[in-house]
């Protein structure tokens, strides 16, 4: 009868002492173990066909298979904007976390979703809640990015703009995106182009918009005029009362919006003006929502693909959680520009700038 493999096979094998593969086997905490060495462990432990009981070869497989302790990873949403329901009011969020959502599910992970103000810890949400991962849309530089580091746990950001190599990033290349969109409307006539966004705060998404809309203007000589940059917050109703204030300026006749959610309230607001989009007012919006196409009129846009970045997000923070020394990764999700109903030429203009 073939004698039965023991621990001290597996330490033997693995080259490491049977208190590591101890230690290993009963996921307990240790600050000496490397991830290699656990690697090591596991792999003698297939090889040799080791199984001390039943429970040590359950944790054993789940080990190999997710090597998470709860499969459960967080989305944070830090509140930008003061008293604003973010992943309420702007589809854009909705899209996002569906893809986030659907992409953990497949795997076998949940989500636990913290839209958290600027008194909350993120770092206590993530040690309380045990996560395995963390999502961080839209953050910006915090004094809490230190504390994240110590968590010792996989984090992507999305959309965020910090020079740190701690991190995984996901995002946009916001400034072309808007230098894209301006310049369009430059290409369509437009020189009296109107800015509106959200708050615009440094190391921004707004802030790299901004500095993509002056791009295309200063390129083609055009003045930039800080008396055409409408900042407020990211919403259908800023973008009516923007629109309501921009149609007093008889010589703007365009506006790029920073968000299609904007953009749909701009619509509306100039048609309360009792100006026609496209024949008075054109506009360019940015995301590529829903909404931009069930607008009236459909709403020409850069496209970002929301749902892929969100599936990257999370198909990242997942092969972290199985691969835990990987190196760090910078995910940028291509833009184009949606051609369609709300941008006309202006006729009898020199459109040689």
């Amino acid at each position: 009868m073939a004698r039965r493999v023991s621990s001290r096979d597996v330490a033997r094998e693995a080259g490491v002492s049977t208190a590591t593969v101890s230690y290993v086997l009963n996921n307990k905490e240790s600050q000496t173990i490397s991830p290699e060495t656990t690697e090591k462990v596991l792999d003698a432990v297939r090889k040799l066909g080791y199984v001390p009981n039943q429970a040590a070869q359950t944790l054993v497989t789940s080990r190999q298979q997710n090597k998470g302790l709860s499969k459960l990873v967080g989305v944070i949403i830090p509140q930008t904007e003061p008293g604003k329901k973010f992943v309420f009011s702007n589809p854009f969020y909705g899209d996002l976390l569906s893809s986030v959502e659907y992409t953990a599910r497949i795997n076998g992970y949940h989500v636990l979703i913290s839209g958290t103000t600027a008194e909350q810890s993120y770092v206590e949400i993530a040690k309380n809640r045990s996560l395995d991962g963390i999502i961080i849309v839209g953050m910006y530089p915090s004094s809490q990015i230190n504390e994240y580091k110590k968590l010792q746990i996989p984090i992507v950001m999305v959309d965020c703009y910090r020079s740190d190599h701690f991190f995984h990033n996901v995002g946009v290349n916001d400034r072309h995106g808007a230098y894209l969109a301006t310049n369009y409307l430059i290409e369509h006539g437009h020189k009296n182009i109107a800015f509106i966004s959200g708050s615009v705060q440094d190391y921004g998404v707004n802030h790299e918009r901004l500095m993509g809309y002056r791009d295309a203007l200063e390129g083609k000589g055009i003045d930039y005029s800080e008396q055409l940059v409408f900042s407020g917050d990211v919403s259908y109703i800023y973008g009516i009362t923007a629109a309501e204030q921009i149609s007093q300026n008889k010589d703007i006749t365009a506006v790029f919006a920073t968000a299609d959610i904007i953009a749909v309230g701009a619509i509306k607001g100039f048609r309360k003006s009792g100006l026609n989009i496209p024949k008075d007012m054109s506009i360019v919006g940015f995301d590529d929502i829903h909404l931009a196409r069930l607008a009236e009129p459909s709403l020409t846009t850069v496209r970002q693909d929301i749902s892929k970045k969100g599936e990257a997000a999370m198909e990242l923070i997942i092969t972290n959680i199985l691969s835990p020394v990987m190196p760090r990764q910078d995910i940028s999700i291509p833009l184009t520009i949606v051609e369609r109903d709300s941008v006309s030429y202006i006729t009898n203009t020199d459109l040689s700038l």
